[in-house]
């Protein structure tokens, strides 16, 4: 399982990776006859840098409105402005464009003209970070890919607003205003293909409901979560990456076997308000337990397969793949239990 998923996000990282390049050796190619051609079209606010004709760099010119982008333009970059409103004009010719960025203006919503996001068919990445928005603009582009609103105030989430977006790979919400009643059971309804999911610094009690099932980053740190909810990860069985930190778990509120759960290869439950270690899978190989109320270790009963089989050197197949562990901050006083290493016989970190 662990191997699928490293060879899923490798296969994702060499495919975006050779797409990038593929694109600059397209433009790298370009006759220098027409690079005056492009820097003549270029807005007298902005810079288009000659060896990369398709991108136009807004960003940082103290600018109030988005101005004229040519029809050649890809990439756009806007951040770090005083930008107030997102209208139909400036985009009329810009047909081609994958990506923009706006993080760091001042827009708001009503700022936002209805559809002008939506006609933008080819745009894949879209970041609005740090703006004024209190819920997620709609319509979005049926074709993007990522979709960047952490830090604004984020309140409400439209129904339907992601039912279109099967190819969203990344949602990242995090510092926001979310509630747990802004988080309906279908909110995520139809991110067939979301990797990844950053909810994280908002106002969240429980868990989210109806994560989507290929999920495998789910970043969840910074709320005031209490309970993991039965079989809750069986919901979405790729999970790999699982963060929890600064919530407010307890012993309690987590299942006999509520992390026991073979997909997840990095844990988090740092700054929570465990006195023990939660059953473990023998895949899991990150452990996170850091600034907890954890007094004392014993090997023997975390362990996810029996004492007797770890020492067993002929039974390889089996042995728990833990490499790190990380337990400072909590009451545990050193050395290290002999029945950890005999145990987790991979590990290569133990912080105390």
């Amino acid at each position: 399982m662990a191997l699928k998923v490293y060879t899923s996000l490798l296969l994702l990282f060499l495919v975006n990776s050779v797409w990038t390049r593929t694109v600059r050796q397209a433009y790298d190619e370009m006759e220098p006859d027409h690079w005056s051609h492009y820097t003549f079209e270029c807005p007298r606010e902005c810079f288009c840098p000659p060896s990369f004709p398709n991108a136009l760099y807004c960003d940082n010119k103290g600018l109030k409105e988005i101005p004229a982008i040519p029809a050649r333009i890809w990439y756009l970059y806007l951040q770090n402005n005083l930008i107030e409103t997102v209208s139909e004009k400036p985009f009329v010719n810009a047909t081609h464009l994958r990506w923009i960025n706006l993080n760091k203006n001042k827009i708001t919503n009503s700022g936002i003209e209805n559809g002008v996001l939506s006609k933008l068919k080819r745009l894949l990445y879209l970041f609005l970070e740090d703006n004024e928005l209190e819920e997620v603009p709609a319509p979005l582009p049926v074709g993007l890919e990522q979709l960047r609103l952490a830090r604004n105030k984020i309140s409400r989430i439209p129904e339907g607003v992601f039912s279109n977006l099967e190819n969203l790979t990344m949602l990242d919400l995090h510092q926001n205003s979310l509630l747990d009643s802004s988080l309906q059971s279908d909110t995520f309804q139809g991110l067939n293909n979301l990797m990844q999911l950053n909810i994280a610094k908002n106002s969240l009690k429980k868990m989210p409901l109806s994560i989507p099932a290929n999920t495998l980053q789910l970043f969840l740190d910074n709320n005031s979560i209490e309970v993991i909810p039965e079989n809750y990860f069986s919901a979405i069985p790729k999970v790999t990456f699982l963060r929890l930190n600064y919530n407010k778990l307890s012993d309690d509120g987590i299942p006999p076997n509520g992390f026991n759960v073979s997909s997840i290869l990095d844990l988090q439950l740092s700054h929570n308000q465990l006195t023990k270690i939660p059953p473990i899978n023998a895949h899991l190989e990150h452990l996170h337990l850091d600034h907890n109320r954890i007094k004392s270790v014993n090997g023997t009963q975390i362990c996810p397969v029996s004492i007797a089989v770890a020492e067993d050197y002929g039974f390889y197949g089996n042995i728990p793949r833990l490499r790190y562990l990380r337990l400072d901050g909590n009451e545990i006083q050193p050395p290290i239990p002999l029945d950890i290493m005999i145990c987790f016989r991979l590990l290569q970190a133990v912080v105390i």
